[in-house]
């Protein structure tokens, strides 16, 4: 009962609590509803069907109810979701990015980028994900490609394509090569890089050309403006001064290929067996000469006493010896037997030996032969035959003196008729070894005229018209010009010729003055078309930019001014935002810019400097935010000065320090700018050590070991009752102990006086004097601090100062070093070590110096140049790897690295007594070493033979003498040398005596015969009638055998030749001697022709003559006067026979020189045309001289002009012929002066 009564409840409260839904039912952006909704209500229950939009999917059917007026979801977890596309592909050589949605889904977009080097194939880079799955196909990506590469004028490729017109892919290198001749300037490589441009542009073959280098203590020889590959620059070096390696160097790609330099020759102390020298000098340079004295019973070899420094050696080469006479040689005279006393030489003091002199010369003694003598100074006399002059008469002169003797050396004066002088002016002949001198022979005195001295840009100094013989007269060049030996004034003088030498005026310009610019030439002038070279200072240039120049001398001065005007920098646009001062239109180098910000942070340095490679480092930006940096780097050999941070802000700066025996190069500090740190420095090894602690005076160093590397220190301590001034430590700071200090007597320490410094408001404590290491408290005015000073023995360290430290801007990159990016600035005093770029080389300084707010001294990185093949040092040779392909490559290499290192080792007996190492810099090898040979023992003995003096022990080079007993010889050279601790061979002493006489057919000697002969004496032979010698008569007895073969040899001539219709006029003979003659007649009618005597010649009979028919023959040729045939008469000539004339000296031949027989008779024959012959009388009646030339005579050929001037004082006569005329077959028109 109660349950029915409850659902009949439930049923009333169902149906009076319904309520309808209003339509239509709500959905989603993803979702479409079924059906069609038009109605304003919806009854309870009703259900709403809904799919899913296009790209969205559901599992099931997602329905709404509409319940209690309301629509509920049946199933509310089941709603439309985003349809996936899975993954979206990869591309080859790229990669893709979600740019819209975080899944694959739809709606998503993915956008591809290629990898470095590839580019999109197509103008898509995006896939979207749609309602059936991905939308564009996959792009692609392709290989960036760079546009064909021409070939290089006066050059080639030697790698990339193959085709000159194929493109290039990404990565592709292409390697120039230019042709001989050229260089490469700019990159040899370039390569397609991903932007689809070549990373540099293409290079050029530029012509390699080499300037003439500078050459230190020498001058070039023919110096050209340029040189071409391969062309070589020849130098010479001053005196006292020779080429390093050689005289020249050769052009080629990478400049010239050594560096020409002259060093300064220079001699070791020279060893002088048995004698001593001064002055004693390690060093003894070119020209330097030293004195020396052998010791008692030596001698100097040469004679002389001095021995001078040459590029040479030592010369003469100083050497004491026991025997100072050698084998005398002497002009004009012999010694009697002198070859048989020959072999006994050299000959100690004491022995003298006889002598004669040639015809015409005597001893001085003036006997007919004397004696010359071996002395400790030589051979005496000196000069063992002298002349004799026998004194006749002179010409042109008179003299007191007539047939007497005089011996060399002796004088005569005589007297010249007036107007006349010895040839030398003077009144004196001496007789000398070629007879008298001047010769006995007065000539007319010589005058010259001042009319006859044409200065062109020049004029004489003198007023004089006529000069004497031998006077000698001044003339001086205008303005601009000078002589030919850079002179403004020269002399001439009156010879017999004329005027010596010819004075000469050439232009010149003086040496100009400089302007910022230097010149290595030495010259003081030069002359036209000489070019001179000169250079700007640092921070300047000339008008065209450049740091280098030349100026011409010209006609009118030098061509150009050699002045340099001070590098300037100039602003660039720069970031608006940016404050910059100072605003200038130029700015010089040293100037100073500062920057800020009118908003925002600045990124980058606050101030640059202007240098002479223009501003550094670079210019700044602003920004609106910047970002903080990590904890910087650790750096090999060096860590970081203080505690590491987590995070740094922009600004801030960290400092590094080395290891021990590290140096620390480029930025010691670094700055944290916008997110990044500065460049980082390097810590390289120092390989230079320290040699021996310095010694401290009054202190000593506490015990410490060497080597002494970089970084290593030494402590030092006083002696009692010393104070130690400085730091009690040295440090060995590359290669260098730093600053000793000093110990000073404790009671002689001084007091330190309080300074009136500028700016220092008070001191503590309130003294006038202080005491060695009391501190003094100052405080400067507008500061809150003190600072403390200590007093040091009278100085105060520091020096109290009030005056704020200036600081420098970054440090600025210097070209050729690594990269140096910081924005860092240093105080005033602060130093910084720059590092090279590999192949470059510090020069001038390792630091810069922050100094009056600026960088100065600043490095200089310069190429580092190879050297040529190591020099060879006699008795030596390179020390070569044992490997035969190591050995080959290091010495066969062209050109050797800067610091290439070789070693040399000496050959057996010979040693290196100092360093033997040589070390290429900058393209110049260190001096080479030098192989002193080892000593030698006392010399071999050989038979029969002795040396001159025998020692224990001899040095190298030194020589020593053999003799042989009597009757012996020696066979090779006397002398044998110590080489390198042995002895050359010796020599033999071989038999000089001749026994037996050489035969000689036909033939008997002269005198008597002997048994035996010394070495150098002679045998004459003579022939046996009818035999005659052919050839010497002398034998000579030369060590043992005889030298010569007289052979006597029957010349006579048997019967005369036949001559056909010829009878024979002489007397005939059955045997006919040599040079005997036959004549031979002819049977009339007959003529003979050839020459009528036929002569027995060695035997052997001339051509004989031949009788013929004398019909259309002639007779002997036609004689003429002043000439005569070229050949000898004949009686009768061959028809068309021709002969030649010649006409005597001084006559001139007219017609034609060869007349022909023809018909029997002679064609015209020539004449000989008188010569002119100008007599000094007929001259001066026409009061006329000869205008170029000065002898008292002259002859002068037919046809040949003549030209005539008047005597000083004389004019030309009115009716006179002309001055030039000529001479007409022997005579002359002459002119006539009043």
């Amino acid at each position: 009962m109660r349950l029915s009564a409850r659902i009949i409840w439930l049923i009333l409260w169902t149906v009076c609590a319904a309520e309808d839904c209003k339509g239509p039912p709500p959905r989603e952006n993803s979702e479409i509803l079924s059906g069609s909704w038009s109605e304003q209500l919806y009854p309870e229950g009703t259900q709403a069907t809904y799919k899913c939009r296009p790209g969205y999917r559901t599992l099931g059917t997602i329905v709404k109810v509409c319940k209690n007026g309301k629509w509920v979801a049946s199933n509310p977890s089941r709603i439309c979701r985003k349809k996936p596309c899975g993954h979206p592909g990869d591309t080859p050589f790229g990669s893709f990015r979600l740019a819209v949605g975080s899944q694959f889904e739809f709606g998503a977009k993915v956008v591809y980028t290629c990898d470095d080097g590839y580019q999109l194939l197509g103008e898509i880079d995006y896939r979207e994900c749609g309602a059936d799955g991905w939308i564009n196909d996959i792009p692609l990506c392709e290989v960036v490609k760079c546009l064909p590469v021409t070939e290089l004028e006066n050059g080639r490729i030697v790698s990339g394509a193959a085709e000159t017109d194929q493109e290039y892919y990404f990565g592709q290198v292409v390697r120039f090569e230019c042709n001989s001749g050229f260089k490469i300037e700019g990159h040899k490589e370039i390569h397609c890089s991903e932007n689809g441009l070549w990373s540099n542009e293409k290079p050029r073959c530029v012509e390699i050309l080499c300037t003439p280098p500078r050459v230190e203590n020498g001058d070039g020889i023919n110096v050209k403006p340029v040189y071409k590959e391969n062309e070589r620059y020849h130098y010479k070096c001053k005196h006292g001064y020779v080429p390093k390696e050689r005289g020249d160097a050769v052009c080629t790609g990478s400049g010239w290929s050594s560096q020409p330099f002259c060093e300064e020759k220079r001699c070791s102390p020279p060893y002088i067996l048995n004698g001593i020298y001064t002055p004693h000098r390690i060093i003894h340079r070119s020209d330097d000469e030293i004195r020396y004295e052998c010791n008692y019973g030596f001698y100097p070899v040469t004679g002389s006493t001095v021995s001078k420094c040459t590029p040479t050696g030592w010369i003469p080469v100083p050497r004491c010896t026991l025997k100072p006479c050698e084998f005398p040689q002497f002009k004009y005279g012999r010694l009697y037997y002198e070859e048989s006393l020959r072999p006994n030489f050299p000959v100690s003091i004491g022995n003298k030996y006889s002598y004669k002199c040639d015809n015409g010369f005597s001893p001085p003694s003036g006997y007919s032969w004397d004696y010359l003598r071996c002395t400790a100074q030589g051979w005496e006399p000196e000069v063992p035959c002298v002349r004799k002059c026998v004194f006749h008469y002179v010409e042109n002169g008179d003299s007191a003196y007539w047939e007497k003797v005089y011996v060399q050396g002796q004088s005569l004066k005589v007297q010249c008729y007036n107007g006349y002088s010895l040839q030398n002016g003077q009144d004196t002949m001496t007789c000398t070894e070629n007879g008298w001198s001047p010769p006995p022979k007065c000539i007319r005195i010589k005058t010259c005229s001042a009319s006859d001295i044409h200065i062109d840009n020049g004029f004489l100094s003198e007023s004089s018209s006529i000069y004497a013989l031998n006077r000698e007269t001044s003339y001086r060049c205008k303005q601009g010009y000078v002589t030919n030996t850079g002179e403004i004034s020269g002399s001439i003088t009156c010879l017999q010729n004329g005027w010596s030498p010819q004075p000469s005026c050439i232009k010149s310009c003086d040496m100009p003055v400089f302007e910022n610019s230097i010149t290595k030439n030495t010259r003081t002038w030069f002359k036209l078309n000489d070019k001179l070279d000169y250079e700007c200072l640092v921070g300047f240039e000339n008008e065209y930019k450049h740091t280098k120049g030349s100026i011409t001398c010209t006609y009118y001065g030098w061509s150009d001014t050699p002045s340099c005007y001070e590098r300037e920098c100039s602003v660039p646009t720069l970031d608006r935002k940016l404050v910059v001062s100072p605003r200038k239109e130029k700015y010089r180098v040293g100037d100073l810019l500062e920057f800020s910000c009118h908003s925002g942070h600045r990124v980058g340095p606050d101030s640059v400097q202007c240098y002479h490679f223009g501003w550094s480092p670079g210019f700044p930006t602003c920004k609106g935010q910047v970002a903080s940096c990590a904890p910087p780097l650790e750096i090999l050999n060096g860590e970081i000065n203080g505690a590491k941070k987590v995070e740094y802000s922009h600004g801030e700066v960290v400092k590094y320090d080395c290891k021990p025996r590290f140096l620390l190069k480029g930025p010691n500090k670094i700055q944290c700018v916008d997110g990044n740190w500065t460049t980082l420095p390097v810590c390289i090894e120092e390989e230079r050590t320290c040699g021996d602690i310095p010694e401290l005076e009054h202190g000593s160093a506490k015990c410490s070991v060497p080597p002494y590397h970089h970084g290593d220190s030494v402590e030092f301590i006083c002696e009692e009752n010393f104070t130690m001034i400085g730091h009690g430590s040295v440090s060995c700071i590359s290669g260098k102990w730093t600053q000793l200090p000093k110990c000073v007597a404790t009671d002689q320490l001084e007091k330190c006086r309080v300074l009136k410094s500028t700016g220092i408001e008070a001191i503590k404590p309130k003294l006038t004097e202080f005491t060695h290491n009391s501190t003094m408290d100052y405080k400067c005015r507008d500061k809150q601090e003190y600072e403390r000073s200590i007093c040091i023995n009278g100085k105060w360290d520091p020096e109290p100062n009030c005056t704020s430290k200036t600081s420098c801007p970054p440090p600025p990159q210097i070209p050729n070093t690594q990269v140096i990016e910081t924005t860092v600035k240093y105080l005033d005093g602060e130093k910084l070590s720059v590092l090279c770029q590999d192949n470059y080389l510090t020069q001038d300084s390792e630091e810069m110096v922050c100094k009056d707010g600026r960088w100065q001294s600043l490095p200089r990185c310069i190429e580092k140049i190879p050297c040529s093949q190591p020099p060879t040092i006699e008795h030596g040779s390179i020390n070569l790897p044992r490997s035969s392909e190591e050995r080959r490559d290091s010495i066969e290499s062209s050109s050797h690295e800067h610091g290439t290192t070789f070693s040399y080792v000496c050959d057996d007996g010979f040693r290196i007594p100092e360093e033997n190492r040589i070390t290429c810099y900058m393209g110049k090898w260190s001096t080479p070493p030098r192989c002193v040979g080892l000593p030698c023992g006392p010399p071999p003995s050989i038979p029969l033979g002795t040396v001159s003096l025998e020692l224990e022990s001899y040095q190298h080079g030194e020589e020593v003498t053999y003799h042989c007993s009597t009757g012996f010889g020696i066979d090779g050279p006397a002398f044998i040398i110590c080489e390198g601790g042995k002895w050359s061979d010796p020599p033999k002493c071989i038999k000089t005596d001749c026994d037996v006489l050489p035969t000689v057919k036909n033939a008997i000697i002269r005198g008597k015969s002997k048994k035996s002969y010394r070495t150098g004496e002679q045998v004459t032979f003579r022939c046996q009638s009818p035999y005659q010698m052919n050839g010497s008569d002398t034998v000579t007895c030369v060590n043992s055998r005889w030298i010569g073969q007289p052979v006597c040899k029957d010349n006579s001539c048997v019967d005369p030749p036949h001559v056909p219709n010829a009878t024979i006029v002489t007397r005939t003979k059955n045997k006919y001697l040599h040079g005997d003659r036959v004549r031979y007649e002819c049977n009339k009618p007959l003529e003979l022709f050839g020459q009528v005597e036929v002569m027995c010649e060695n035997g052997i009979w001339t051509e004989k003559p031949k009788c013929r028919d004398s019909t259309g023959k002639c007779g002997p040729p036609p004689p003429i006067d002043n000439g005569d045939i070229t050949s000898l008469s004949l009686p009768v000539y061959e028809p068309l026979s021709s002969v030649e004339y010649q006409c005597q000296k001084y006559y001139l031949l007219k017609g034609k020189k060869t007349i022909t027989c023809r018909n029997g008779k002679w064609s015209e024959p020539p004449t000989c045309l008188h010569a002119c012959v100008i007599p000094e009388n007929i001259m001066e009646s026409h009061n006329i001289i000869l205008k170029w030339r000065h002898t008292e005579k002259i002859y002068s050929h037919s046809g040949e002009d003549i030209e005539f001037g008047c005597k000083y004082g004389y004019y030309k006569a009115r009716d006179s012929p002309p001055f030039r005329t000529k001479c007409i077959n022997g005579t002359i028109n002459y002119p006539t002066c009043v």
